[in-house]
């Protein structure tokens, strides 16, 4: 697709939980400074300091954001869009953008997976819809459709598109999309972030040569799923 344009985020920690992470900790120590000051004992102080450094641990792991790079060449090549496992491997009737036959992959992630969401393919984004909706259990199949979702339609150099579904889950509250309409895309750049348990559905050509199985764990812009 000729000189791909490389606009990777250099983060350890996701810029979407910036202000979570810094207003808690701000929180958690001021927490902390009280009950070092109030009691005699110091028993209290050594609880809190575990149990809430515990927590804050795992927010931190969160929201991590590591730096990735697919080996390879990208043409004809779709790279999981998240980490998580395998959920759905189906050919649908596609009726809402389509009207086709469609192979649908679909990825769950846990609140313990990366939440930052990749590009699948190269491309064009032709446009991103946000839809509201339920926040059934990300791993149920009305999800794809009743939950609350954003969807982002890719344009290949062929001509052909791809359609990418990031999913509310029963725990996610905000579904960030960076796509935007008439944007190159590319493999290796970010395209969104979900907040908490969640899910990203990826639509292809029904023709493609699916690369994963069921329950297969995914990484993010690493692991192959399909080719067309």
């Amino acid at each position: 697709m000729g000189k791909r344009i490389r606009k990777l985020k250099n983060v350890r920690l996701h810029r979407e939980g910036t202000d979570t992470l810094l207003y808690v900790g701000f929180i958690l120590i001021a927490v902390a400074v009280i009950l070092w000051k109030s009691f005699d004992t110091k028993i209290p102080f050594w609880i809190f300091t575990v149990v809430a450094g515990a927590l804050y641990l795992a927010v931190v792991n969160f929201y991590r954001c590591p730096k990735r790079f697919y080996d390879g060449d990208t043409e004809g090549i779709v790279v999981a869009p998240a980490d998580g496992k395998v959920v759905v491997i189906e050919e649908i009737e596609e009726t809402k953008y389509f009207h086709d036959r469609r192979m649908m992959i679909s990825i769950f992630m846990s609140p313990l997976n990366v939440h930052a969401n990749w590009f699948p393919v190269d491309g064009r984004v032709k446009f991103v819809k946000h839809f509201d909706g339920n926040y059934h259990k990300a791993w149920l199949p009305k999800a794809s459709e009743e939950n609350e979702h954003a969807d982002t339609m890719i344009e290949l150099e062929d001509g052909r598109e791809v359609l990418v579904r990031q999913i509310a889950g029963a725990m996610a509250r905000r579904i960030v999309t960076y796509a935007k309409d008439g944007e190159d895309c590319y493999i290796d750049e970010h395209m969104g972030f979900i907040k908490l348990g969640s899910r990203v559905d990826v639509f292809l050509p029904a023709d493609c040569e699916v690369c994963v199985k069921m329950n297969q764990i995914t990484t993010g812009d690493q692991t192959v799923i399909a080719r067309i």
